[in-house]
């Protein structure tokens, strides 16, 4: 089997895929044990039992080198009645921060 060109990039773009998407899984777990953190430590309730992917971009992490950052989104109640949106901001591999509304 002769390799072409295309094929080559084929392969390439689908081993990046494969890696954007393992990382990507890897900061959803990160989004998920802060958000629950956060609400236990705050007495709040996380509803739904998970966090919900919002946004994505590119920006300067550390040393200035670019970085993926993703913002998720989650759901608590702190008094079982109350609707209310948290957010937890993950850049790398690193929670840079998360809010409470």
């Amino acid at each position: 089997m002769e390799l072409s060109w295309g094929l080559l990039l084929l392969v390439a773009a689908m081993g990046a895929f494969a890696l954007f998407w393992h990382d990507t899984l890897g900061a959803r777990d990160l989004a998920n044990d802060a958000a629950r953190e956060t609400c236990e430590s705050t007495g709040a309730a996380l509803l739904d039992g998970t966090v919900s992917f919002h946004r994505l971009r590119f920006v300067r992490g550390d040393g200035g080198r670019p970085a993926l950052e993703r913002t998720y989104l989650f759901d608590y109640s702190d008094d079982g009645v109350t609707r209310r949106q948290g957010f937890v901001v993950v850049c790398g591999r690193r929670v840079e921060s998360v809010g409470l509304q």
